[in-house]
């Protein structure tokens, strides 16, 4: 099997820490946001444990949709082995 077909793509270490600082940045300002809102605690508890379950819930469908693409590669693979061991075993000059 070739492996000039699958390249293996890494982030790099500073996209990785952009991304992890943007996390907190943004976690960060709605929990600010959050606290000093002029309004009862149970509307404020209420916000807060809302981010909390929308950013549970894109982590889960992150991991979902990577976890669908990482079985469609495998697939791919399995299907372009099969394809190049056919290949391999043909003989176009064999008499029939």
């Amino acid at each position: 099997m070739s492996d000039t077909t699958s390249v293996k793509q890494q982030s790099t270490a500073a996209f990785y820490m952009q991304a992890v600082a943007s996390f907190m940045v943004a976690i960060g300002a709605v929990a600010f946001g959050i606290f000093f809102l002029d309004a009862d605690a149970w509307v404020r508890g209420f916000l807060a444990i809302g981010v909390l379950y929308l950013v549970t819930s894109c982590f889960t469908l992150a991991k979902v949709i990577r976890d669908r693409q990482e079985a469609g590669q495998i697939h791919s693979r399995v299907d372009q082995a099969r394809l190049e061991k056919i290949l391999a075993e043909h003989d176009p000059f064999q008499k029939l």
